[in-house]
């Protein structure tokens, strides 16, 4: 999907709100009708009067920018190849290896504790907070009671969610766990580090820095003892792997969504890109097909399905487990997305990033991402080229820069 149509989608989120709460003062006061008429709701779960009036203190209006943000999900628009380019990059591995070695004394404790491979936990860190700078955005950033309650009073779909949500985000604050004024996240309600939803914070906290609080929005070893609480709690099989990248033989691809033991996929013709066999044979894995019948396979194990615990895409949980092998050391994919004719994989992105910044036509980060400045110096190259100017990078143009 464009940006231009992400900016649609975006306007016509903040559109349909609009017609959902016609007219600003209306709007307004049906919001607060709606706050006031919800606390008999949150006196049932126990929730204070105090605790209810200072989460909704100076709250007056829906958060226009959560309509916004819930009507574009990357999990299930995106094309697989761009969603894993924008998550699993020489980037995101260059700082999960940073942060390997920076926190590894928390991340082997935590591993000899829970059971949990450390390389998930530093990708599950990266893809939910981008190892933590996504909160020193503050555009990034909503109060959740609020967030939670415009998604409850305006989006009908997710209205039961945000109302399950709240409840359980008004008990974080009546337990003292946060301050209401501290109490962000994203437009969805995800907290913290890890971002964690309400309810699963109230399930899987820990306090992993023994400082007497459970706090994932400051304290590092409590966001990833956290999430691995979660995946621990969810059936993660230590010493085992989250799936395997494999050739599909002619006509493999009709076994999509079938489950066999590694053996019997073997047995098959599935084999991995190395040439290495599977570990044990007796394990059983279900064959992905992300990229369609002519793209890459995947025979995924029981833990890529812990990992959708944190979230039900099989795109993110596919990202996390090629992040953390990545991280690790292992060989990424071998084998190329079904990407259209002359488009870049990841490591081409970052390729002709780099050539056009040496030849100093590019001055921005070198990060994979082709906005205003990637496709002003494309253009002007491909204007000295004599090339067709279109300022989107290709195969051919990345070609012509390495002769």
């Amino acid at each position: 999907m464009t940006r231009q149509n992400r900016k649609l989608l975006g306007a016509l989120a903040i559109s349909l709100a609009a017609s959902l709460l016609p007219g600003t003062a209306s709007a307004d006061a049906g919001f607060k009708k709606w706050i006031n008429g919800f606390y008999a709701t949150a006196a049932k779960a126990g929730i204070s009067e105090r605790t209810y009036n200072q989460a909704f203190a100076g709250v007056s209006e829906p958060d226009p920018f959560v309509l916004e943000k819930a009507a574009y999900q990357p999990e299930f628009k995106s094309q697989i190849w761009d969603y894993l380019d924008s998550r699993v990059n020489p980037y995101t591995v260059k700082i999960g290896r940073e942060m390997a070695a920076q926190y590894g004394s928390t991340l082997n404790a935590l591993e000899r504790h829970f059971g949990v491979d450390k390389n998930i936990l530093l990708a599950i860190w990266s893809m939910e907070s981008n190892y933590g700078a996504a909160l020193e955005r503050p555009d990034r950033l909503h109060h959740v009671p609020r967030a939670l309650a415009t998604l409850a009073y305006a989006d009908a779909k997710r209205s039961k969610y945000a109302r399950t949500q709240l409840i359980a985000a008004l008990k974080m604050l009546q337990n003292g766990d946060v301050a209401s004024k501290n109490l962000m996240g994203s437009w969805a309600g995800a907290m913290g580090h890890t971002q964690f939803i309400p309810s699963s914070y109230l399930l899987y906290s820990i306090d992993a820095d023994g400082n007497g609080k459970k706090d994932i929005w400051h304290s590092i070893p409590d966001a990833l003892a956290t999430s691995a609480n979660l995946l621990a709690k969810n059936g993660w099989q230590t010493g085992r792997t989250w799936g395997y990248e494999i050739v599909v033989p002619a006509g493999g691809s009709a076994h999509a969504g079938k489950t066999k033991t590694l053996a019997q996929w073997a047995a098959l013709g599935f084999v991995r890109p190395s040439g290495k066999g599977f570990k044990n044979g007796a394990e059983r894995a279900q064959l992905k097909m992300m990229g369609g019948a002519n793209g890459p396979g995947f025979l995924m194990t029981k833990n890529f399905f812990t990992i959708k615990n944190y979230n039900a895409a099989d795109s993110y949980a596919l990202a996390v487990g090629l992040l953390a092998d990545e991280i690790a050391g292992y060989n990424g994919m071998q084998q190329r997305w079904p990407r259209p004719e002359n488009a870049l994989d990841i490591k081409e992105k970052f390729e002709l990033q780099s050539r056009m910044q040496a030849l100093g036509y590019y001055e921005g980060e070198i990060d994979g991402n082709f906005g205003s400045g990637s496709k002003a110096a494309i253009s002007a190259i491909q204007s000295r080229l004599g090339m067709s100017v279109d300022g989107q990078p290709s195969r051919i143009l990345l070609d012509k820069l390495r002769n």
